[in-house]
């Protein structure tokens, strides 16, 4: 489906000018910017060799002149933005971006925010992004949901036998691991962070050495 499709530019609005700087509240815990973070760093580590696309959290989708300021509405924690170019930007400015909203939007609960977040935000989601999948996690308590548009309406994304839900849009599966909301493969194999490959790759050489050890072969002879 084409986000920018029906994005028009009424003939007696003066939009403001794209280059606009978020305008978002800090994220309500640490707990929540932590989570913000994993979800940005895998995305960009996973589609390190892409150029298409655009990963941001908790900040500002100027959709509307009328909204800049007078609107409570802030912007999403988590979203992403496919056929589009990946650079820098200080806020997402739909007018500048040829009409383009969100594919994917992630919200992260709290008790301030819960209401909204399952009100009024699905609301414009569904009804004025009309972004194709829309999820919703609570780094406290766990509660997990998504929902894709169907017929203009958010219908619930049914779970598989492991728990995790498909995200068409982003070819890969999400699903809480060690009480944190991660990325998964189509094979439902979790997306490591650059500090986890790191890692995994110094184990497997601390376990080459020792095997190497066993069998009395010095490594620098290989």
């Amino acid at each position: 489906m084409s986000l920018a499709q029906d994005f028009e530019q009424p003939n007696d609005v003066i939009f403001p000018p794209g280059d606009l700087y978020s305008d978002e509240p800090p994220l309500e815990t640490y707990l929540h910017l932590q989570q913000m973070l994993l979800l940005l760093k895998c995305i960009d580590w996973w589609w390190r060799d892409r150029n298409d696309f655009f990963a941001a959290g908790n900040i500002s989708i100027y959709y509307s002149s009328r909204r800049l300021k007078k609107e409570k509405f802030r912007g999403p924690d988590f979203f992403v933005v496919l056929d589009t170019e990946r650079k820098s930007r200080n806020s997402w400015v739909v007018w500048e971006e040829d009409g383009k909203y969100p594919n994917v939007i992630i919200e992260l609960l709290s008790i301030s925010t819960a209401a909204v977040d399952k009100g009024l935000k699905k609301q414009i989601y569904q009804d004025t992004f009309r972004t194709p999948e829309y999820f919703w996690f609570d780094p406290n308590n766990l509660e997990f949901a998504g929902f894709c548009l169907v017929g203009g309406t958010y219908q619930p994304i049914e779970s598989n036998s492991q728990g995790l839900l498909w995200s068409q849009q982003l070819n890969l599966y999400l699903g809480v691991h060690e009480n944190k909301l991660r990325f998964f493969t189509a094979q439902a194999q979790l997306i490591p962070t650059p500090e986890e490959v790191a890692l995994q790759e110094m184990q497997k050489s601390e376990r080459l050495a020792i095997k190497l050890r066993e069998l009395n072969i010095d490594p620098d002879n290989l």
